[in-house]
């Protein structure tokens, strides 16, 4: 029972990218990021001093390595949401689990065939969903989609190593969101800032708060369930958000990309088990 914690952040995840679709609206993703890093640092701060967790840290390098890559990635992956449906945004995002099984190789990790299995299967599905399923003008947000799912690779990588060295979840989330926060409002001195008002601000807080509660009920879910049964239902975040998609944007898919969805689905369960991806996966860092 206690899996179904990762069913409860999932579509909170999906209510998420609901809601920066709608705020996309009247705010850039950059001001979307901005208000979602900035409206949790708050919380998050309370949360560290409620499990006495210490805000110093000895592993500098790789808490920068691990926000910067974390801010590109949530970049990248709310400018996709706003450019294509929903669900094939969050889709192409999980393929940061094909990312990570190969940057893993790269470092050492054996390539076993059910890796190189993972990692066809993946390919294969994300050349089938981009080829029919996607027109000329939705490239950008393809491609910005799966630069989404490379980066959080390496956010996963970085948090990975924190993880092996005992650094506290609690503190790492600090710090993304202290660092995206910055990252962002140096941004946006230079672009353009819109005005809030009662519609946008509401959604401004929606991402933030769905987004907050989803990495805490998945943090909860990798603690208290089977790590791999949790990985995969990680992945039912697609399911929701395809019904969001179909309900509130009228959104299609034909055979096929139900079929390129399917596969990328699989591949990234396939790459989970196969490679020690799940250490990653509570400081999610490109949701």
């Amino acid at each position: 029972m206690q899996s179904l914690w990762m069913i409860v952040a999932s579509l909170l995840f999906a209510c998420m990218g609901v809601c920066v679709k709608l705020a996309a609206e009247s705010h850039s993703a950059v001001e979307i990021v901005f208000y979602r890093s900035a409206l949790a640092l708050l919380p998050m701060l309370a949360l560290a001093r409620l499990r006495g967790v210490a805000l110093q840290t000895p592993h500098w390098r790789w808490q920068l390595s691990r926000a910067a890559f974390g801010f590109a990635a949530v970049i990248a992956y709310f400018s996709a949401i706003t450019l294509l449906p929903l669900a094939t945004a969050v889709t192409l995002n999980y393929t940061s689990a094909i990312f990570l099984a190969g940057y893993l190789a790269l470092t050492g990790l054996r390539l076993t065939a059910g890796i190189i299995a993972a990692l066809i299967l993946g390919l294969s599905g994300v050349a089938l969903l981009l080829k029919p399923a996607l027109h000329a003008e939705q490239m950008l947000g393809a491609l910005l989609g799966l630069l989404s799912g490379a980066l959080a690779a390496m956010a996963y990588f970085s948090v990975r190593e924190l993880g092996a060295r005992g650094e506290p979840e609690t503190r790492t989330v600090f710090y993304f969101s202290l660092l995206s926060s910055l990252g962002a409002g140096l941004w946006l001195l230079f672009s353009e800032l819109h005005g809030v008002d009662w519609r946008s601000g509401t959604l401004l807080l929606g991402v933030a708060t769905f987004a907050t509660a989803a990495q805490l009920a998945m943090t909860r879910a990798y603690a208290a369930a089977r790590t791999l049964t949790a990985a995969a239902l990680a992945y039912s975040t697609v399911v929701f958000a395809s019904l969001f998609g179909i309900f509130l944007w009228n959104e299609t898919y034909d055979g096929w990309s139900w079929l390129a969805m399917a596969l990328i689905v699989l591949s990234g369960l396939a790459a989970t088990q196969f490679a020690p991806i799940p250490e990653a996966k509570p400081a999610s860092p490109a949701r």
